[in-house]
């Protein structure tokens, strides 16, 4: 989705900052040092994923995922991460944007009998995950995009077992950040939240931004974007601060800060990017719904 707008946005000198784009591509993106990302790229979930499937003890895997950047890109780091373990992917099939029926991709993989399956999906893996009855839950992967509660989705044990892989801190662990998010939501008269994915990327996106401005002394976007990696503590070095109050504070004392948030040290590059990243692994229990377990 972000491919479809950022040239507009940044061509025309606007910040586009995410907290959940991961696909590798905008790491070298012509941007004019406009985009920025407090979510870690593919590379790094990848990476994680590759491994764990490996060290779980699966020599074959079969790979089913999405056909656009962040599909092909996970599909592609997790393939070469497990690999590198020792383990050989004998199926890798993809499907598009749109599409309802999965049964030929299903078919090709359970026909090379992986030992483990990573389905790389968003909403789509609740009709995959049907179609691979059979095969053992505790065998199947899922990535952020598709690691969701389906208590409502399947029938009890449906998943148990299976594992996955999604950036950023153990929510469980920030009560006070998690509280005020379901504050929040019941006073706008919303529903409360079933999960926090990126939603101490998407805080933090925010602080970052609002922090550069002040340290720029501008909302223009070229000198906002300009102070970016400064307050993450990317470079010039300055005094740890984990809220804005702290952060305005020691601007307006004429001080250098180095901003760590909910969603951990940020420590952006100059592409924009974070250079440190926390990738929590998942595994869901007999309701189907997923606790952290490392």
């Amino acid at each position: 989705m972000s491919k479809l707008f950022i040239d507009e946005v940044t061509g025309a000198g606007v910040i586009q900052f995410s907290p959940a784009n991961t696909s590798a591509d905008f790491t070298t993106w012509d941007d004019n040092g406009l985009y920025w990302r407090t979510a870690p790229s593919d590379v790094l979930q990848g990476e994680v994923l590759g491994n764990l499937i490996a060290e779980d003890g699966n020599a074959t895997l079969g790979i089913i995922y999405l056909n656009d950047s962040y599909g092909t890109g996970l599909a592609k780091f997790t393939k070469e991460a497990f690999e590198s373990a020792g383990g050989e992917v004998v199926a890798e099939q993809s499907y598009n944007t749109g599409d309802t029926s999965f049964d030929a991709q299903i078919s090709a993989v359970k026909a090379e009998n992986p030992d483990a399956i990573a389905i790389i999906a968003f909403e789509e893996t609740k009709t995959i995950v049907p179609g691979l009855a059979g095969f053992p839950s505790d065998k199947l992967y899922f990535v952020d995009g598709n690691l969701a509660d389906y208590s409502a989705d399947f029938a009890p044990g449906t998943l148990t077992g299976a594992k996955g892989t999604l950036p950023g801190l153990d929510t469980a662990k920030l009560g006070d950040f998690t509280d005020r998010l379901q504050a929040f939501v019941k006073d706008e008269g919303g529903e409360p939240l079933k999960d926090y994915s990126y939603a101490a990327e998407s805080y933090d996106a925010v602080i970052l931004l609002a922090l550069a401005a002040l340290q720029a002394g501008s909302t223009e976007g070229a000198d906002m974007a300009a102070q970016l990696q400064s307050v993450s503590g990317g470079k010039d070095k300055g005094d740890k601060v984990t809220t804005f109050e702290e952060g305005a504070k020691a601007i307006a004392d004429g001080k250098k800060i180095d901003y760590d948030g909910n969603s951990g040290p940020i420590t952006f590059d100059e592409n924009g990017d974070p250079t440190e990243a926390t990738i929590g692994i998942y595994q869901y229990g007999d309701d189907n719904k997923y606790t952290r377990t490392n």
